[in-house]
C-alpha cells in the first residue's frame, strides 16, 4: 500500500462525513473564506497604512508600528483558522488535491506569507526597540517594511486566486 493510499484510507471517515453533510461542508468552507477575508483584509489594510507612512514624522511612524503590533494577533488567529480549515478541506478530497500542482503552489505561497510575516515582525521590532537609530538604518528598515507590505499584498491576493483556481481546476 502506497503512502497516498494509506493517507486516503485514514481520512476516509472524514471524507464520508464531509460529503454527506451539507451543513458541515458549508460550514468548513465558510469558516475558511471568513478567515481569509478577515486575516487578509486586516493584513492588507495594515500593509496599506505601512505604505502610506513613508517619510512622515517619527510620531506617525511610531503609531504605525503600534498598529502593526495590534493587528498581528487577529491575523495570526485567522491564519491558524485558515490552516486548520484548509487541512479539513484537503482531507475531504485528498486524492484530488494532493496531486494538484495548483495546491502545492498555493501551499508554497502560504509558506511565503508566513516567512514574510516573520520578516515584518522582526523589522517592526527593530524599529520599535531602538527609536534612536541612525537615519540611514531607520530608512533601510522602513524600506524593508514597505517591501514586505507590497509582498504581503501580492501573496494574499495570489493565495485567493490560487484557492479559486484550485476549486475550479482540481
Amino acid at each position: 500500500m502506497s503512502m497516498l493510499e494509506r493517507a486516503v484510507e485514514v481520512v476516509a471517515p472524514w471524507q464520508t462525513v464531509f460529503e454527506n453533510s451539507t451543513l458541515l461542508s458549508t460550514s468548513v468552507i465558510a469558516l475558511h473564506l471568513t478567515a481569509l477575508l478577515v486575516g487578509g483584509g486586516l493584513a492588507i489594510a495594515a500593509d496599506r497604512s505601512t505604505l502610506r507612512v513613508g517619510n512622515t514624522a517619527p510620531d506617525d511612524r511610531q503609531r504605525q508600528l503600534a498598529e502593526l503590533g495590534a493587528v498581528h494577533r487577529p491575523v495570526l488567529t485567522a491564519l491558524t483558522v485558515l490552516f486548520v480549515s484548509g487541512v479539513a478541506l484537503t482531507a475531504a478530497d485528498l486524492e484530488t488535491y494532493i496531486v494538484s500542482p495548483v495546491y502545492w503552489i498555493k501551499f508554497g505561497f502560504i509558506v511565503l506569507l508566513l516567512v514574510n510575516g516573520v520578516v515584518m515582525t522582526r523589522t517592526e521590532g527593530a524599529l520599535r526597540r531602538d527609536s534612536a537609530l541612525a537615519p540611514t538604518v531607520a530608512q533601510s528598515l522602513w524600506r524593508r517594511m514597505r517591501a514586505s507590505a507590497w509582498t504581503s499584498i501580492a501573496l494574499w491576493i495570489a493565495t485567493l486566486v490560487l484557492g479559486t483556481a484550485l476549486v475550479n481546476m482540481a
